[in-house]
């Protein structure tokens, strides 16, 4: 007969161990229990010769352990597989053991089971500040990421977890650090080629610009990084790349194309060409949504400066030279402004005329169609609209002229 080895790893290395006066073949690579005596549990089993397994004894069951060993095995190779300090490592394991003890993860399918591994070891690189997104996870994983947020919601409830928010910051390093475009080969051109430093760092501003002006609120980052580091890219080097489009950039750098990334960009174009108008040296070129990549540069490094000549000085001109607005003591508009207004609206496609758009965000300058509201009832219908208003509830009607400016504004662009 051939030499013994473990069913789970099949090693040959197998000790016979003494576990409480009970022999115990076990194997030393991975820990599995291949053959186990008897003992005896209580006194009056010792008196009535009644021998039960060691399992029996104790109520575990040997199946658990051994997925338990398995999924430790897992947690300690994806950590190898991202290169994650020992901390890290331990930190997971333990959260990976105390999830297994809890009733709402033992009858779930092995495939969430899996997943909880590496939810482990999502939440320990959230902890300790580690860049480390969702999507490369589930890349390892092979496994969606509906499924995945599922699990991780559910580990993050069951044991009380704090996970905090990765900073845009770090996922755009760490997104763009999986880009093919910084070594010359085979797929990646000579003029494509880019060096990293310099477009993160253009990256960066560019989304710094976006959370300035309302476009990554309440939005998924990943489609606002990706069309942030297309326009980065294009305008490092505008020559060879403006005939470049978004998804030829995506299969070049390896990465998947986001659905809403189209949109951002085309938001973010939007807001440069806003900028652009306030140049002087930019108003004698005729740039549109091609040509402003060139001049992202000069853009970016007087950003505050054009954006609040572009969106907030636009907004007071336009409040100020509405009729019946603001306080009983305002007069006409100066005859300068209206003739300046004029040329404006004279000039067709003018940027005068884009920048006439108060900075608001998405939700107010395209808002979503309403839902039908159910019928009134009858205690609706009773009401007249001359009731009398309680003191409490005054002061949710008073506005200021500002604030009835600013809301005829949003009704007027609506």
């Amino acid at each position: 007969a051939g030499q013994r080895r473990c069913p789970e790893c099949g090693s040959a290395a197998l000790l016979e161990d003494s576990h409480y006066a009970q022999q115990q073949l076990v194997c030393e690579a991975c820990g599995c229990v291949l053959a186990e005596g008897l003992l005896t549990t209580t006194y009056s089993e010792e008196e009535q010769l009644r021998e039960v397994s060691y399992l029996q004894s104790t109520g575990q069951r040997e199946q658990q352990s051994r997925c338990l060993q398995r999924g430790i095995r897992r947690v300690q190779d994806l950590c190898k597989v991202l290169q994650l300090p020992t901390v890290f490592e331990e930190t997971a394991v333990s959260y990976f053991r105390r999830a297994l003890q809890l009733p709402a993860f033992h009858l779930v399918s092995l495939e969430k089971k899996e997943l909880l591994g590496g939810c482990c070891i999502f939440v320990t690189c959230r902890q300790h500040n580690w860049p480390l997104t969702m999507g490369t996870v589930c890349s390892l994983l092979y496994a969606k990421q509906e499924l995945f947020a599922g699990v991780f919601q559910s580990l993050q409830q069951e044991l009380g977890l704090s996970v905090p928010a990765l900073s845009l910051v770090d996922l755009v390093k760490t997104h763009l650090s999986s880009f093919r475009l910084f070594q010359h080969g085979a797929e990646i051109p000579a003029p494509f080629v880019e060096d990293k430093e310099k477009l993160v760092a253009r990256t960066l501003q560019i989304v710094e610009l976006a959370s300035e002006t309302w476009l990554v609120t309440g939005r998924h980052p990943i489609p606002i990084v990706t069309a942030a580091a297309f326009l980065a890219w294009q305008s490092l080097q505008p020559a060879g790349r403006l005939a470049c489009t978004l998804r030829r950039f995506c299969s070049l750098v390896g990465v998947d194309l986001p659905p809403p990334a189209h949109l951002r960009l085309k938001e973010l174009l939007e807001i440069l060409l806003r900028m652009a108008s306030q140049l002087a040296w930019l108003r004698v070129f005729h740039v549109d949504k091609k040509t402003v990549v060139k001049h992202v540069g000069e853009l970016l490094q007087h950003r505050l400066f054009l954006l609040k000549k572009a969106f907030c000085e636009e907004e007071e001109e336009q409040g100020a030279a509405a009729p019946g607005e603001g306080s009983l003591g305002e007069g006409p508009p100066p005859s300068g402004q209206t003739e300046q207004k004029q040329s404006c609206s004279s000039e067709g496609k003018h940027p005068c005329k884009a920048a006439r758009r108060p900075l608001l965000p998405p939700c107010l300058l395209k808002p979503k169609k309403r839902l039908r509201t159910a019928a009134p009832s009858a205690s609706d219908c009773a009401l007249r609209g001359d009731e009398p208003i309680s003191d409490s509830e005054v002061e949710q009607y008073l506005r200021t002229p500002e604030e009835i400016r600013a809301l005829r504004q949003v009704r007027a662009w609506r």
